[in-house]
C-alpha cells in the first residue's frame, strides 16, 4: 500500500501563488508517476499535471505558463508551483501515484485525501 500525505493548499487572491506537496510512503518499490488532479463544486476530476519517473512533464492546456510540477525522487515527494492563480483554479487538489508495492509486486493508482485551494478577493 501507499499512502499519500499532501500539504499547502490555503485561500490566495487572485494573481497570487501556491506550493503544494505531497510525500509518498509505504512499501514502495517503484513509483511510476507522480501526478496532481483537481474537482471543482459539480465538475469531474482533471488532471492538473503530471510527472513520470523519467522526468517527462504533462500539463492540463488551462495551466500550462502558470503551474510547474516537480519532484524529488529520493523523497518520493513531488510538487506543484502554482502561479497567477484565478477563481477559476478554485476546487479540491489531489495528488496521485501510480506505484509498484512490495511483496506483490503489482502497480496501482494511489490517491491523496485532497487539499482545498480557494483563489478569492
Amino acid at each position: 500500500q501507499v499512502q499519500l500525505m499532501e500539504s499547502g493548499g490555503g485561500l490566495v487572491q487572485p494573481g497570487g501563488s501556491l506550493r503544494l506537496s505531497c510525500a509518498a510512503s509505504g512499501s514502495i518499490v517503484k513509483i511510476n508517476t507522480m501526478g496532481w488532479h483537481r474537482q471543482a463544486p459539480g465538475k469531474q476530476r482533471e488532471l492538473v499535471a503530471l510527472l513520470t519517473s523519467g522526468g517527462t512533464t504533462n500539463y492540463a492546456d488551462s495551466v500550462k505558463g502558470r503551474f510547474t510540477i516537480s519532484g524529488d525522487s529520493a523523497k518520493n515527494t513531488v510538487y506543484l508551483q502554482m502561479n497567477n492563480l484565478n477563481p477559476e483554479d478554485t476546487a479540491v487538489y489531489y495528488c496521485s501515484s501510480t506505484a509498484v508495492t512490495s511483496p506483490t509486486f503489482l502497480g496501482r493508482l494511489y490517491w491523496g485525501q485532497g487539499t482545498q485551494v480557494t483563489v478569492s478577493s
